[in-house]
């Protein structure tokens, strides 16, 4: 696949409820320009609930869509939250864990 049919989209500081609703909009808008959107989460300082499931939401539109959504750079803070709800197969990406976190 070609870089022009990819978008990328990163997520910078809180993916929490307090920007939940405007990262919805922002995130569902960049799905839609390419067939493919990677989602940068190297920023994401916090995740809650209404974070996960704007995630959980562009992956299943994607899917709906027939596009594709890749989640890549998961942060510290990410992975701790995907660990501990087991939502690797969820999302169906490469979850890096470093080695410092063992």
């Amino acid at each position: 696949m070609s870089e022009s049919s990819t978008a990328r989209f990163a997520i910078e500081g809180e993916l929490t409820i307090y920007r939940a609703a405007d990262l919805k909009v922002e995130l569902l808008a960049a799905l839609r320009q390419q067939p493919t959107l990677e989602v940068d989460l190297a920023g994401v300082t916090e995740l809650d609930t209404a974070g996960l499931q704007i995630l959980m939401l562009a992956k299943q539109t994607a899917t709906a869509e027939q596009r594709t959504l890749r989640l890549l750079g998961h942060s510290p803070a990410v992975l701790e939250i995907f660990e501990m709800l087991d939502l690797g197969g969820f999302f169906g990406d490469a979850l890096v864990i470093s080695a410092a976190r063992h």
